[in-house]
């Protein structure tokens, strides 16, 4: 009878013992190691979502500047078109034809000039994407050891955890995948058909 009443005796002292336990997070309030770290943490998470916020604006401005150059594109084209014939209307027939070297050039430069600058306006975006989703990483990783922490209290580790945060940083390999074409690569062949386009237009315009 004795022996069979042992088990539920150590049931309840583990249960009690459990209730007697402070919370976890007052047992970092009383660890100054553990409060500091946690309150150093909470002030990094604030910057990583400070940054987060301001990669995402200068994300958006760079977004709209792609936007604008391609309606300044077009725009332009449609404008030296429209320019040009009613320019070449006015003139005797074949007249214009003679001098059809000069806006094509014009035409050519600032095309060429225009796709440059959409090309190194999406590589920026793309760089700006891939530091986002770094940051993002980091907020997530530090906001589990922050979870962590606050769940586990004094029984965290600080040197195994702390050790394991930093470990997740350094060994974070970017996934790079080898594409042979990519988005901006067709986006800067389409501005280019099109500035071909645009040449043999002018041609037609001037001579015909």
């Amino acid at each position: 009878m004795l022996s069979s009443s042992n088990p539920m005796a150590g049931q309840e002292i583990s249960i009690s013992n459990r209730e007697s336990r402070p919370h976890p997070l007052y047992q970092i309030a009383e660890s100054p190691t553990h409060k500091l770290l946690l309150k150093q943490w909470l002030k990094e998470e604030e910057l990583i979502l400070g940054r987060i916020a301001l990669k995402e604006s200068q994300i958006d401005n760079v977004r709209k500047e792609i936007t604008q150059l391609y309606s300044f594109f077009f725009l332009f084209h449609s404008t030296a078109l429209v320019l040009l014939f009613s320019a070449a209307s006015r003139e005797p027939r074949g007249e214009g034809c003679h001098r059809s070297w000069i806006p094509s050039l014009c035409s050519l430069f600032c095309s060429l000039a225009i796709i440059w600058a959409v090309r190194y306006k999406t590589d920026v975006e793309g760089h700006m994407e891939k530091l986002l989703e770094r940051e993002k990483e980091d907020g997530k990783l530090l906001t589990k050891c922050v979870q962590e922490l606050k769940k586990k209290g004094v029984e965290f580790d600080l040197l195994k955890e702390v050790d394991a945060l930093r470990r997740a940083k350094s060994l974070r390999v970017e996934s790079k995948v080898v594409r042979r074409w990519s988005a901006r690569d067709f986006v800067t062949l389409f501005f280019f058909s099109v500035s071909c386009m645009v040449l043999g237009l002018t041609r037609v315009v001037l001579c015909n």
